[in-house]
């Protein structure tokens, strides 16, 4: 899907015409409702590859985001803006539903709020820790992606136990934007702790996905990097798995 032309025009753009992503940007089609009609969201996330991975390098991660995002099942992606930037480039992200990055390195170091809004994305996505800096940042993103309507999406893989989602469905001045990211390990007692929309990380091997606070999947390396198979036929398993469970 990514040729060799397609490819140097990319870098080209880069390159020559930076004012080309603002464009993109503002033309981007945008989806009018962020869940399916069954009432789910499947996202996949723009990961690199990690430790013990297969390692690939950009324009094979690009590749395979462009064949997730092929998928009808699948609503959109979740990534930084330089990856954001260049699916938009590709003119891959029209009707779809974006997350920009807002902290990737546990630090907020990428998109924020009033970017956000601006550049016409969705939502934010949050990686929240144990640190109180962590805590009081995620919380100040909260209410500021709820004044603008954005939806907060606050990613629990460090501690998904029932006390710490306790503490993130509680963060900002109001929990009515705010969104659940979740490891498919996690305990029915987490699934408990919350009415919040949820999201699970992974394909879940139990009733997970069936539970009633759990709308659907952001799934990242086990889908740009499977064990086994292609991203292609992760990605048809993972929405014949959620559509299955809804």
């Amino acid at each position: 899907m990514l040729t060799d032309d397609r490819w140097r025009d990319l870098l080209h753009t880069r390159a020559t015409n930076p004012g080309a992503v603002r464009q993109a940007y503002a033309t981007r089609k945008r989806r009018s409702e962020l869940l399916s009609d069954n009432g789910t969201l499947f996202l996949v996330a723009a990961e690199a590859p990690g430790p013990g991975d297969d390692p690939f390098d950009r324009r094979t991660l690009l590749e395979r985001l462009l064949v997730a995002l092929e998928n009808p099942a699948v609503a959109g992606v979740v990534a930084t803006p330089d990856v954001v930037e260049e699916l938009l480039l590709l003119g891959a992200l029209h009707d779809k539903v974006v997350f920009g990055s807002m902290n990737p390195d546990d630090r907020f170091t990428g998109y924020d709020a009033r970017t956000l809004v601006d550049c016409g994305l969705d939502g934010g996505e949050l990686l929240l820790s144990e640190a109180d800096p962590s805590r009081q940042a995620c919380a100040d993103a909260v209410t500021e992606l709820a004044a603008y309507g954005l939806v907060a999406l606050i990613d629990l893989r460090e501690n998904p136990a029932s006390p710490a989602v306790t503490v993130a469905s509680g963060l900002g001045t109001t929990s009515a934007h705010t969104w659940l990211k979740l490891p498919p390990t996690c305990p029915a007692a987490a699934l408990d702790a919350t009415t919040l929309p949820v999201v699970l990380s992974g394909v879940p091997s139990d009733w997970t996905l069936s539970h009633g606070v759990v709308r659907g999947l952001v799934i990242g390396r086990p889908l740009l990097n499977p064990p086994s198979g292609t991203t292609r036929t992760a990605v048809e398993a993972a929405a014949k798995a959620l559509e299955a469970a809804k």
